[in-house]
């Protein structure tokens, strides 16, 4: 999976790569990132990237030129490849649009900055939107970190065994079972017993119980669709 990410800030998106997991997933080619600085393809002498909105307004807003020649000329388009662009215009990002895309062997992301982007990006590129909550931030950096990040745990071999990121929460409509390890008792709090009586079938339904519990508890807009989608599976 190849990730080109257009951002004025590459050092941002470089960096979060140099540890852990993604560290470890760049080293053994599982995942590509490649950061282009749309102000390296401006026509502007002073090499400015933004300017001030048509019709007035607070702010500056990124000119079209930098990053449609960016997107144009130094983005190498590869087979089953798509196009997003971080904004909170766009659809809510969610553990099944992470899988749906993790099917892409290129994702191309367009982070944003100051007021956002001229429309005309959107017409020329015509990206998908992806907004990763109802909140604004100071650029699409972080956005497009997250779903970096979240893609790909999808892909085999980054978290080492597939399963991991099969059990997280929401992977199945619910919030993850608690966890535990080493030492058995914590300060007067005990694991379950049912976890360490080795009897998997009772260990699988005592997960599945308490994921069903915590997500009523936690999350109960989650359960609620759980609890419909269940009931449409069984009849």
């Amino acid at each position: 999976m190849r990730f080109d990410v257009l951002t004025l800030f590459p050092e941002l998106i470089l960096s979060h790569m140099n540890y852990s997991i993604m560290k470890r997933a760049l080293e053994e080619g599982i995942i590509d990132v490649v950061a282009h600085n749309p102000r390296e393809y401006t026509l502007d002498k002073h090499k400015k990237v933004d300017d001030t909105p048509y019709g007035g307004g607070a702010g500056m807003v990124l000119m079209a030129q930098p990053y449609v020649d960016c997107y144009e000329i130094a983005v190498p388009k590869l087979e089953n490849s798509i196009t997003l662009m971080m904004t909170p215009q766009g659809e809510p990002f969610s553990d099944a649009v992470a899988n749906e895309l993790s099917s892409y062997n290129q994702i191309i992301i367009l982070c944003g900055h100051y007021e956002g982007f001229d429309e005309r990006i959107r017409d020329i590129i015509k990206p998908r939107e992806i907004s990763i909550g109802d909140f604004v931030l100071t650029g699409g950096e972080l956005p497009a970190l997250c779903l970096i990040d979240s893609i790909s745990r999808k892909i085999e071999g980054t978290l080492g065994k597939i399963e991991s990121a099969e059990d997280d929460s929401f992977s199945d409509g619910l919030l993850e079972y608690p966890q535990y390890t080493k030492p058995r008792i914590y300060r007067n709090l005990e694991v379950p017993e049912v976890l360490l009586n080795g009897n998997h079938k009772l260990i699988t339904e005592y997960r599945q119980s308490e994921k069903i519990k915590r997500t009523k508890l936690k999350r109960p807009d989650l359960y609620k669709k759980w609890k419909k989608f269940q009931k449409h599976k069984d009849n």
